[in-house]
């Protein structure tokens, strides 16, 4: 032990790479945990297969979760890793390319026979960890499955149990390797498996297994230190942006004094929305589980009618099932949230990759004149304050929300600072209780300055009303086939959305000088890799600058002076350009683009390439 050293690292990127039933998922996330308890920067992008049990061994089997964590700022999870866990050939063969040339391979060697060859789709007799196509990297070979098997040896189990504890010696060893403390994964294994002593004491012994290998096999002669971060003093803790969403949602219901009820029918990447909200109802939360979609946001549509925060989850098919629905919404002209975490498409697409892909759809994909106010975020810490600013225009100014998140977001992590309740600003209910001065009968879409409509909770004595899908007349709300009053009536609802620019912050820039050669403009999750790109070329003194959108309809009442100040205007998306066609409409400004759509993130290195371009 004495021959052993330690060595400092400013960061590490790792990705954990294997079939969908090894657990790289688990492993990844623990790891996650562990990091942030040491008061790390870190960020994550889980990469797992659309079906529940994938085919074993193959490519589109392969299960990833790759994890950045360092002692200064960072905003993704890395362009290329430092350590590759690979528990099968298909696992290295997915992710190699990836993989810093001298990186750490670590392998299962069982994953390596014949049988996981083949279906890796090497060729017949070719094995890499023996035919020196690895000599760029440092590879680590353990036997994974055999040590699990040795350390269980005492178990009354079938192999198959057995096996799946694969995951747990894998994280002992890198908790060694990394001088790590185990106590928060025993801790997360004794909430889940406590009443089943058999898994707990196996997955245990497993883990105990992993960290025993690294320290008392001679051949591991270094283990390795990240630093803690230098972050603004407070309490922290790892957050994925579902999580975050949920604690938004439930934030500002707590705030505005409103019970909350989630109408939803699950749906890859949303559902853990559903999931994480289904643990409050000690804080008013109701949810249900719909039988389909229409099903879901229509029985919101009637929680806020009936007078509490509507909400409902889904993905892009299912914006496109509650697209009637929605209209109704515009007409009723109710507060209502429409959470829209993206994937790729057409159709059912690409259920678990990341995509940009609903902006247009969010913005014109009803029926009619049928404006909604449109929020993103950007990052998975920042959904919590998006989606409680989405709640609160949708309450405050009458209207139903489109808020945009998407699957990279969703399933990713970084470090949240809790917020202090004290700090998070009033959301004001204003319900109607009694008819106004001069007032006979409810005048329901009599507005207020902000163009907002009265919230007449149904059995109210005095303030019956009617209401329904067919278009109002103004301030009666009446059914009305007048063509005057219907032109009137679009123009309203479009300048009630148009006038919430009024009532949000101006744009700001998130880095770099007012005016220069290059502005990049974003939206969503390409945050992180346009800020890294941006401040690397402003390091070596280019005149560039980042801004990103949170409030995308309407835009922010600034956002035209800021695009005038710069020769280019620089739009990178998940998509095949969608938030460039409406600032080409909206600003008549020549706007180039950036289009990824591949199902994966927009990495720093390729974004520094192509803004080198305008420069």
């Amino acid at each position: 032990m004495s021959s052993r050293k330690q060595e400092v690292l400013q960061e590490v990127v790792i990705k954990f790479a294997g079939d969908s039933g090894d657990g790289m998922q688990l492993t990844g996330t623990q790891f996650t945990n562990n990091s942030a308890m040491l008061g790390l920067d870190l960020s994550t992008f889980p990469d797992f297969p659309a079906e529940i049990r994938a085919p074993i061994g193959t490519l589109p089997g392969v299960s990833g979760f790759q994890l950045r964590f360092s002692s200064d700022a960072i905003y993704t999870p890395g362009d290329s890793c430092d350590v590759l866990v690979a528990m099968n050939a298909a696992a290295l063969k997915a992710n190699l390319g990836a993989l810093k040339k001298g990186g750490r391979i670590i392998v299962n060697t069982d994953g390596f026979d014949s049988k996981n060859l083949r279906l890796a789709n090497y060729p017949d007799g070719e094995n890499p960890l023996e035919n020196n196509s690895l000599t760029n990297y440092e590879v680590i070979r353990i036997d994974v499955t055999k040590l699990t098997r040795e350390a269980l040896k005492e178990f009354t189990m079938g192999m198959k149990e057995k096996d799946r504890a694969k995951n747990m010696f894998v994280l002992g060893f890198l908790y060694w390797m990394y001088g790590r403390d185990m106590q928060n994964t025993t801790d997360f294994l004794k909430e889940k498996f406590g009443k089943r002593p058999d898994i707990y004491d196996s997955n245990i012994k497993v883990l105990q297994a992993g960290y025993n290998y690294g320290d008392t096999t001679e051949a591991f002669t270094t283990t390795y230190k990240v630093e803690k971060a230098k972050m603004e003093p407070g309490e922290y803790r790892s957050v994925m942006g579902n999580q975050s969403l949920a604690y938004g949602l439930v934030a500002a219901a707590h705030v505005s004094g409103l019970p909350m009820f989630l109408g939803t029918y699950p749906i890859t990447p949303a559902s853990d929305i559903l999931h994480e909200l289904s643990k409050y109802k000690n804080f008013g939360v109701r949810t249900f589980q719909a039988e389909d979609e229409i099903a879901a946001i229509t029985s919101t549509i009637g929680a806020a009618y009936g007078g509490a925060l509507g909400v409902t989850t889904t993905s892009g098919p299912g914006m496109a099932l509650k697209g009637e629905a929605m209209g109704l919404a515009v007409m009723l002209e109710i507060p209502l949230l429409i959470i829209d975490v993206q994937r790729g498409g057409p159709s059912t697409g690409l259920p678990t990759k990341t995509e940009q892909s609903d902006l247009l759809q969010a913005y014109y994909g009803r029926n009619g004149e049928c404006p909604m106010p449109v929020i993103s975020a950007s990052t998975p810490a920042d959904c919590f304050e998006a989606v409680y600013e989405a709640t609160k225009i949708a309450i405050q100014h009458m209207t139903p929300v489109i808020f945009l998140s998407d699957g990279y977001i969703a399933n990713g992590a970084e470090p949240w600072k809790f917020p202090k309740s004290e700090h998070l600003p009033p959301i004001h209910v204003k319900f109607k209780t009694e008819l106004g001065h001069g007032e006979e009968k409810l005048q329901p879409y009599l507005r207020d300055e902000k163009l907002a409509r009265p919230w007449a909770v149904p059995g109210t004595p005095g303030l019956e009303h009617r209401i329904g899908g067919l278009e109002k007349q103004n301030i009666t709300g009446n059914i009305s086939y007048d063509p005057e009053n219907h032109q009137l009536m679009v123009k309203i609802r479009q300048e009630k959305v148009d006038k919430i620019a009024e009532y949000i912050p101006e744009q700001h820039l998130d880095s770099g000088k007012p005016k220069g050669k290059v502005l990049v403009l974003g939206w969503g999750s390409t945050y992180g890799s346009i800020k890294s790109a941006v401040l690397e070329l402003q390091a070596e003194g280019h005149e560039v600058s980042h801004a990103h959108l949170r409030y995308i309809r309407p835009f922010p009442r600034n956002l035209g002076s800021i695009l005038q100040n710069f020769d280019t205007i620089l739009i990178p998306e998940i998509n095949n350009g969608q938030l460039i066609k409406v600032i080409r409409d909206q600003y008549l400004v020549d706007a180039k683009g950036y289009h990824k759509i591949m199902g994966i993130p927009i990495t720093k290195i390729e974004l520094v390439e192509e803004i080198r371009r305008y420069l």
